[in-house]
């Protein structure tokens, strides 16, 4: 638990001690950069502490503009190996839970993270409409796209309001596979132990190729994807179903 303690302390101290400056330096200047920068060399920083060694693959995959990052989910340590991995600024959808943390989630409010509250569709309705306007506007998401960790390891199947985003707003969807924050940090456990992770970007496909009633067509392609840049022990059971050749993947 020792590395759990250090780890947990260092980004307390980071977020009492620094925090603050760099909201009200976001007030000031209506530009939540610095901010989100400095907050993701803290967790370069947190995972170099505790032994996590991140390996990134697959940037030339990345498009210029806003995308969607859509991730497996594992492990608790996944945001902190996949979102300072993505080179670019980006908001989440996050548990409506965690903005009654108090300063982080005055600093999540000013980098554009979308709360959600999945037990008031409505509500969750509102926020999916949020994010597509956000994407409009150029700002990148990420995702979790199975909703929950993964109690084996293994890949699950996708949760689909992402995806509607995507279609939506129009912007290409990242599929990002991350390996090995199972054995850093297990499900149900707190206990972090060292170890290597590797954070794939897969080829991106081209949301606005579909429509809302295609999206389980879109939705099979990148989980087929993900899939394919998991280790064996992290694929699906069941084999994905394989990438759809829509116009961006034809010759």
């Amino acid at each position: 638990m020792i590395r759990t303690l250090l780890l947990g302390s260092f980004f307390a101290l980071s977020i009492v001690l620094l925090l603050p400056w760099l909201i009200l330096w976001t007030l000031l200047t209506g530009k939540p950069d610095l901010m989100y920068e400095m907050a993701m060399k803290a967790v370069r920083t947190g995972n170099r502490i505790v032994g996590i060694r991140v390996h990134v693959e697959g940037f030339e995959n990345i498009p210029p503009g806003a995308c969607v990052f859509v991730a497996n989910h594992v492990s608790n340590a996944d945001p902190l190996a996949s979102i300072p991995s993505i080179p670019r600024r980006v908001a989440i959808l996050i548990k409506k839970e965690l903005m009654r943390i108090p300063i982080l989630s005055a600093g999540m409010r000013r980098a554009q993270f979308v709360p959600v509250d999945r037990s008031d569709r409505e509500s969750a309705v509102g926020s999916m409409e949020i994010a597509v306007r956000y994407l409009k506007e150029g700002i990148s998401f990420a995702i979790f796209a199975e909703g929950t960790r993964s109690a084996d390891g293994r890949l699950r199947a996708f949760k689909r309001g992402g995806f509607s985003i995507a279609i939506e707003a129009g912007a290409p969807i990242v599929p990002v596979s991350i390996a090995g924050t199972q054995h850093v940090l297990r499900k149900g456990n707190w206990k972090l132990r060292a170890g290597d992770v590797t954070v794939r970007f897969g080829p991106a496909v081209d949301a606005s190729a579909y429509t809302l009633d295609r999206r389980a067509e879109l939705q099979a392609r990148v989980h087929a994807l993900v899939a394919a840049g998991l280790p064996p022990d992290q694929r699906p059971l069941e084999p994905s179903a394989p990438p759809e050749r829509t116009a961006e993947s034809r010759p």
